[in-house]
């Protein structure tokens, strides 16, 4: 079973190739070197590869992506908002250390709770960050921001935090 990460989407079609800005969150500007393919969810948990052809640097948070296949606009146009996955190890080798999306795999620790779960998805909100962890059998969305994260313990794979009283039970309702 492959573990696949989430990146980002195609946002749009670009030239008359097929070609697509893809719009992710490595943390980094990005061409995706020694990465042979993605992976589209065309359909709910349905990941199919395709070949990276070509893939350029356009700034901070998109790229120009050139996949196998897909050569005309039209063909192109069909896949623009699909999410894009890396799998696990070409993840990590793409990911910045200091990406908010680099914590995805890491346990949550709360200071009065202990181990809450594992963290699933990684949400970057314009204040803060939020990340997606199953307690308890139920999906909780918790807030990392100055208040609430203590640190982020990168060796571990362990996130920090210090959570307002009664937001997990918010959760188990």
């Amino acid at each position: 079973m492959n573990n696949y990460f989430s990146i980002g989407k195609l946002v749009s079609v670009f030239g008359l190739q097929g070609e697509f800005i893809l719009k992710h969150s490595l943390g980094k500007r990005t061409a995706l070197q020694g990465v042979d393919a993605i992976f589209l969810e065309e359909r709910k948990n349905s990941f199919i590869p395709y070949f990276i052809q070509k893939a350029s640097v356009k700034d901070h948070e998109h790229m120009f992506v050139k996949l196998e296949g897909i050569d005309t606009k039209e063909d192109a146009r069909r896949l623009v908002q699909t999410p894009v996955y890396l799998l696990e190890d070409d993840f990590k080798k793409q990911t910045s250390a200091s990406a908010p999306l680099s914590m995805l795999g890491f346990m949550v620790k709360d200071k009065q709770q202990g181990e809450l779960g594992v963290i699933e998805e990684v949400i970057e909100m314009p204040m803060q960050v939020l990340v997606k962890v199953m307690y308890k059998e139920k999906e909780a969305l918790l807030p990392l921001n100055e208040q609430s994260l203590i640190k982020v313990d990168k060796k571990q794979q362990i996130v920090h935090v210090d959570l307002p009283d009664g937001l997990l039970d918010l959760y188990l309702e």
